[in-house]
């Protein structure tokens, strides 16, 4: 948790942006990135020119500063994009848009003054990388409005639940296909380091939290920071900013791209990385590149099929024109349907994944979804459908949805490789489902979490559908056209209410007329 100085600084930042004509949140937050990134540049790169470091030219004042700031800033985009650097990467076609020299003045001030307040934190026995990363995250947090074209925030809460559900470890890539301010890889990346921490300590809601990875080997240790957390996404400013966001929580060298995953070109990106050269998805080389996924797709509905990979066909074959075979006819398609069939492509064989979905996905009964949920119970074993309580996504969207766990055991199955689907519904996410989302006194994520390891260890197998969680037979989804929204299989139980005859009902009511008038009398003779 961030100390009120700390999150004062930060809004007085936001502040200073916004009345200097920073009134895009997420333009603002990608200059402050920018300058985070300049802050920090020599502890990211210690091969850093004297003259580019911020102690040099912090204090410097005016046009001069100005100036300065747009050589360091092409001195990044240029020499340590040849490096490699990450961010550096990300920034390449970046442009440095705070030209007042009264509002950059401001600017630098304030994060100098976010850093000292870290370093104070520190002194008390923080973990640097914790008090950065929530610094982070709580700049991320100005910027939760409702996003364009199905794009919001996943409530972090819930990331990191879904991380506890997932178990990832140092056993295999971990990836978000359309990774956004990167918070799954984030809580993946922390959930591994708490595993591995021998002094933990429970969060806010209730989660186990570590933060020194002690158990981790220095190998494992380098291994995580540096070779397993992959993102994708097609927008360019996430991008910066989900590479921002990783390394200010201590992952060295993410891996994040500018790529739309459902596209051909997110093929050939894989092929050319693997120096294999075959762009069919088919492949093996390429059908299995991550052991562990995490991900909250779009939700945009509605796309054009025209730039979507022909290689993602089972939902929605592709169709041409009989006049000119070689030409595609536009078709309309879900998103959310392509997102889950690219994820089954993208695990490894036992790889998993958890995934949140609308629950449209779930019931609807057109032929793509149905045939994405056929595909998730034959090419995966569907271990678990869990239902989120109405609200959870407010303020961003009203959009009831679930979180999907599957394991993959194969591609193109003819036959099923799932027998029965856990169900399990969440009343409370432990905050009020209104836009204010309050947080409450009670704690049911690690319930939740707790419930689904006990199935999956083999210690319970709950067959009353009366209650919050039981399962449901392949066969029993099968006659249902593999229907998988809990209602479907929910027992609801029909209470019958008595009530007392209505004049004794009349005789209360006249009995509490006859006090509260007795108590105005009263109150009346008081006040002369």
């Amino acid at each position: 948790m961030l100390n009120q100085e700390i999150k004062k600084i930060v809004q007085n930042l936001w502040d200073r942006l916004w009345s200097g004509g920073h009134s895009n949140p997420i333009t603002a937050i990608e200059q402050i990135s920018y300058l985070l990134f300049m802050r920090r540049l020599e502890h990211f790169h210690p091969e850093t020119p004297e003259t580019y470091k911020w102690s040099n030219y912090k204090d410097k004042q005016g046009n001069e500063l100005v100036m300065h700031m747009s050589a360091v800033f092409a001195y990044i985009q240029v020499s340590l994009v040849e490096d490699g650097e990450p961010f550096a990467k990300a920034m390449a076609k970046a442009q440095f848009e705070i030209e007042n020299a009264s509002l950059l003045e401001s600017a630098i001030r304030y994060i100098d003054q976010i850093y000292e307040e870290i370093d104070k934190e520190i002194a008390r026995n923080q973990h640097f990388h914790d008090v950065q990363g929530d610094v982070y995250e709580y700049l991320l947090s100005h910027t939760a409005e409702a996003g364009k074209n199905g794009q919001f925030r996943t409530p972090r809460h819930l990331i990191h639940m879904m991380a506890a559900l997932l178990d990832p470890d140092t056993d295999g890539k971990i990836c978000d296909l359309a990774s956004g301010t990167g918070g799954f890889l984030v809580a993946a990346y922390q959930y591994i380091i708490t595993k591995y921490s021998q002094e933990k300590s429970e969060d806010d809601d209730g989660l186990m939290k570590g933060t020194d990875g002690n158990l981790l080997s220095p190998e494992q240790k380098q291994q995580l920071k540096e070779n397993l957390i992959y993102g994708f996404d097609i927008d360019r400013t996430m991008v910066q900013i989900g590479v921002m966001n990783l390394m200010m929580h201590g992952i060295t060298k993410p891996h994040i791209t500018h790529i739309d995953t459902l596209s051909a070109a997110y093929e050939a990106w894989e092929a050319q990385k693997m120096n294999i050269g075959d762009t069919v998805l088919s492949n093996p080389f390429l059908s299995g590149q991550y052991k562990y996924i995490m991900a909250n797709p779009p939700f945009t509905g509605k796309i054009d099929s025209i730039g979507v990979s022909e290689n993602l066909d089972r939902l929605y074959p592709p169709k041409y024109d009989k006049e000119n075979p070689e030409k595609r006819v536009k078709q309309t398609v879900q998103s959310e349907l392509l997102f889950l069939e690219r994820i089954v492509y993208m695990l490894e064989d036992g790889g998993s994944a958890a995934v949140i979905v609308p629950e449209g996905v779930l019931f609807n009964s057109g032929r793509a979804h149905k045939k994405i949920r056929e595909i998730l119970m034959k090419d995966c074993e569907l271990n678990a459908v869990i239902s989120l309580p109405s609200g959870a996504f407010k303020p961003y969207t009203g959009v009831k949805t679930a979180i999907l766990i599957f394991t993959k055991t194969g591609h193109d199955s003819e036959g099923f490789n799932t027998e029965k689907v856990w169900f399990y519904e969440m009343k409370s996410d432990g905050y009020s489902l209104d836009d204010n989302r309050k947080k409450l006194s009670e704690n049911p994520l690690p319930k939740t979490v707790a419930a689904y390891n006990e199935v999956k260890q083999g210690q319970v197998n709950p067959e009353d559908r009366k209650t919050t969680h039981f399962y449901v037979p392949l066969s029993e989804i099968k006659t249902n056209e593999y229907d998988l929204s809990f209602n479907r299989y929910k027992e609801f139980v029909y209470e019958e209410k008595t009530y007392d005859p209505p004049k004794k009902i009349l005789s209360a009511l006249m009995e509490m007329e006859e006090e509260i008038m007795r108590e105005m009398r009263e109150l009346n003779d008081l006040i002369g």
